[in-house]
């Protein structure tokens, strides 16, 4: 009876919590060198690390350190990315790379292509309930 009420609570803390956002700036130690900020940085953006970390370096002779101390400040406010979002396929991060870009430009795309398949959707309908004797006499050719 004491293992259902801990199990309810414990189901119910699970739904309350919020999942990981695909649209939030971590850290991303695994893929890091330091402390995974500019991994991070190029997860979010969709930059080749390696370019970020050779504009970094580039800031950081030309800035004479100042954003050697910026990177640091970085690494200690933001936190690691979750786990749950280090398995997303190269497609799905490609598009959440977009919505960072630009969420009014994915709306549109995602919306437009929506439309395009409820259009087929429709299409496929339509053949599927009008009379259509030559479908009719496939179908029964089959039984």
């Amino acid at each position: 009876m004491a293992d259902d009420r801990v199990t309810r609570e414990h189901d119910r803390y699970r739904l309350s919590e919020q999942p990981p956002s695909r649209t939030r700036f971590y850290r991303d130690k695994r893929n890091g060198k330091v402390l995974g900020v500019s991994a991070g940085i190029a997860d979010y953006t969709g930059f080749d690390v390696n370019l970020v970390r050779i504009c970094f370096i580039a800031a950081v002779i030309m800035g004479s350190g100042a954003p050697l101390l910026l990177y640091f400040i970085t690494a200690m406010m933001t936190s690691d990315k979750p786990s749950e979002l280090t398995h997303a396929d190269p497609e799905e991060r490609q598009f959440w790379q977009g919505v960072r870009a630009s969420p009014a430009r994915s709306a549109r795309d995602l919306g437009s292509r929506l439309r395009g398949i409820d259009r087929r959707l429709a299409d496929i309908e339509s053949y599927v309930t009008t009379e259509n004797r030559s479908l009719a006499r496939e179908i029964e050719q089959l039984r």
